[in-house]
């Protein structure tokens, strides 16, 4: 019999960890988490976890960066599977997108955007690029528009000098796209965020409409204030 060689174990156990941390968190919440409680789920000993990972804050930071990295890719493909010149089109998929992936992965959406766990500090530099690809996608759909001239913002408020830094950051890590852009999308993400949050959290108002129909409603409304013509 062939036995996998010490990398592909090395793979397989890696993963195995994460996978066996999303199902603790699913069940208990990500503030329980424990390697102890990983390694007896998985049948090792504590200290083979520690050979990936030495603390439970840095598999914490690993399953942020995977769940980043997953949400980008999730837009990025709605966005493609659009034709590059509909740009309304491409626009709704991703915000679509935004809102199937949220249902569909609720712990990793409330690890990167949820509840902070008490005594973890996400190290900025390392999920940082992860994080801001994860709106790239609206990023440059915004940035086309603005290009095309058809993005409708005469009256938005100008960024402030302390922030342009920051952006200037995010910009290295998701592309080079105009300021303005950048911040318009800021913007836009924060109205379908604040409405998914609610969502995947069980708060939504109590007003008789279903998520779904709502949130249709609030991206034709962000279309109709953002996009000429529409």
């Amino acid at each position: 019999m062939v036995r996998p060689s010490k990398k592909t174990q090395i793979q397989n156990l890696q993963e195995a960890i994460k996978d066996t941390a999303w199902k603790q968190i699913a069940e208990t919440g990500a503030a329980a988490l424990s390697l102890r409680a990983i390694a007896r789920e998985l049948k090792i000993t504590a200290p083979a976890i520690y050979n990936y990972f030495p603390d439970r804050d840095a598999l914490v930071t690993a399953l942020i960066i995977d769940a980043y990295t997953s949400f980008g890719d999730y837009q990025l493909i709605a966005r493609d599977a659009q034709a590059e010149d509909d740009l309304v089109g491409r626009l709704k998929a991703i915000g679509f997108s935004y809102r199937q992936w949220a249902l569909e992965y609720p712990q990793r959406y409330q690890l990167i955007f949820g509840t902070p766990i008490p005594g973890y500090q996400a190290p900025m530099m390392e999920v940082l690029p992860s994080a801001a690809r994860s709106l790239s996608a609206l990023v440059s759909v915004i940035d086309e528009l603005r290009i095309a001239n058809k993005l409708q913002a005469e009256n938005f408020p100008s960024v402030q000098p302390g922030y342009e830094p920051m952006f200037d950051v995010w910009r290295g890590f998701a592309g080079d796209y105009d300021i303005f852009s950048l911040s318009v999308a800021m913007i836009i993400w924060s109205r379908v965020h604040g409405l998914v949050s609610l969502e995947v959290s069980n708060n939504m108002p109590p007003f008789g409409v279903d998520g779904s129909s709502l949130y249709r409603y609030e991206m034709e409304s962000i279309i109709n204030q953002f996009v000429k013509g529409s």
